[in-house]
């Protein structure tokens, strides 16, 4: 049986706030400095500095990965996510603790370090693969599938200052998806890029994970994260909180998330987007007959109802509701300018805001994402997701009609209309 890839144990990482270090560029400036500091030190004794203070960014967390095991690292900002990747990639060192690891290792923490501007992007390619690690025979066996990932081969003789980011990012990741380390750890690099280079680097990860190697993925994404982890852990606070299934880590970190409280209610202090002139106070569904709900029958239309404090007059408003799953993949959207909608009039004050929606939504749990914008300023008034949690039910409110199948296949069941089967004569 092979032997534990990475151990970590009681790891702490402790960083002073407010300390300062200072710093000389001449002898004459050091003497100086050397002569006054009496002077600075009765200053202070007559007006104390506020002494620093300490912020532990890691404590006390300790798990282990297996060979061959994709771990999803998750949490909020400020979680001690990245930090752990640094340690673990001794880009810096732990406070107390320790970790052990057995293989080559692997970082894509920051794409692109080491790229020289006035270097072409061949250039880039031979100096960067060597920052990360790669040996030069290893660049040479790589180098056209470097490229080709890249999508820049029109433009690989060129200066890479005159690459527009896309590019550059491109041609970086390329780079640094082609180690082959026995451990690979990576934060949030799929993140950048246009659409089709996140899919094309998800599959890469997908691929680096077929092989057999560790990895040791951070990301915001969820789909991402439970799309390629077998395994995941939850910080919070420089804590670990969660050691466990992927899907049990990516729920219990979504309901940390939600912006609601139990009665509909958003907080102010909320994760949300906001410039000032109004904010969702309140979200609830309804039922046809106005009674408040948290479920849906299959096949039920249902209402929307948002409560908005308007501060100042907005003249064109419009307000957008997105329908999305727990892990932030959205599944309809319907806004007030749908079918030729007019811009809405808010005066300052309380608002009620209903609309109705008509869409089969499948079993499983759904969010509302909500958004309010200023037309005339084109700007954001207040944006809040996860404000509310339903559920979708498999059985319809008379019982005449349910989801046939074990596993839900989608989101949404489209209206179809079935003709009878037609007899086609057989070719001969």
């Amino acid at each position: 049986m092979s032997e534990t890839a990475i151990i970590v144990e009681n790891l702490g990482k402790r960083y002073r706030i407010g300390a300062r270090q200072e710093r000389h560029d001449s002898f004459a400036e050091a003497f100086t400095s050397a002569l006054l500091s009496p002077f600075r030190r009765l200053r202070n004794l007559r007006q104390p500095v506020p002494r620093d203070e300490t912020l532990w960014a890691l404590r006390n967390v300790s798990f282990q990965v297996e060979p061959g095991e994709v771990l999803g690292i998750i949490g909020r900002n400020g979680a001690g996510k990245s930090t752990l990747l640094k340690l673990l990639s001794r880009i810096t060192e732990p406070t107390e603790g320790r970790i052990k690891m057995r293989g080559r290792l692997g970082s894509l923490l920051e794409v692109g370090t080491g790229f020289h501007p006035e270097l072409t992007g061949r250039e880039n390619v031979y100096l960067n693969g060597t920052i990360l690690g790669m040996r030069r025979d290893e660049i040479d066996r790589k180098f056209d599938q470097i490229i080709s990932f890249s999508g820049i081969e029109k433009f690989l003789d060129t200066p890479v200052k005159r690459y527009s980011s896309g590019m550059y990012v491109r041609l970086a990741f390329a780079v640094a998806a082609h180690l082959e380390p026995e451990i690979l750890v990576v934060d949030e690099v799929l993140a950048v890029g246009d659409a089709e280079f996140q899919r094309k680097c998800l599959g890469k990860m997908g691929e680096v994970a077929r092989e057999g190697r560790t990895i040791l993925f951070v990301s915001h994404s969820m789909p991402a994260i439970k799309s390629l982890c077998t395994r995941a852990i939850l910080l919070d606070h420089g804590q670990l909180l969660m050691d466990d299934e992927v899907e049990k880590v990516v729920t219990t970190y979504l309901k940390s998330e939600d912006a609601v409280k139990g009665d509909g209610s958003i907080p102010e202090n909320a994760a949300r987007i906001n410039n000032g002139q109004g904010w969702l106070r309140r979200v609830g569904l309804y039922d046809g007959a106005a009674q408040a709900i948290s479920q849906i029958f299959l096949g039920q239309d249902f209402c929307v109802s948002l409560i908005y404090d308007i501060k100042d007059l907005i003249e064109e408003a419009a307000v957008e509701v997105g329908i999305s799953t727990l892990d932030g993949l959205r599944v309809a959207t319907v806004c007030s300018l749908d079918d030729c909608g007019a811009p809405l009039k808010l005066a300052p004050g309380v608002h009620e805001l209903r609309v109705a929606i008509e869409v089969t939504m499948l079993p499983g749990e759904y969010t509302l994402d909500v958004f309010l914008h200023n037309l005339s300023t084109n700007t954001t008034v207040d944006w809040v997701d996860r404000t509310f949690q339903f559920t979708a039910l498999n059985l319809s409110e008379v019982g005449e009609d349910h989801y046939h199948w074990g596993r839900v296949r989608g989101f949404v069941r489209p209206k179809s209309s079935w003709q009878a089967p037609i007899v086609c004569n057989s070719s001969k």
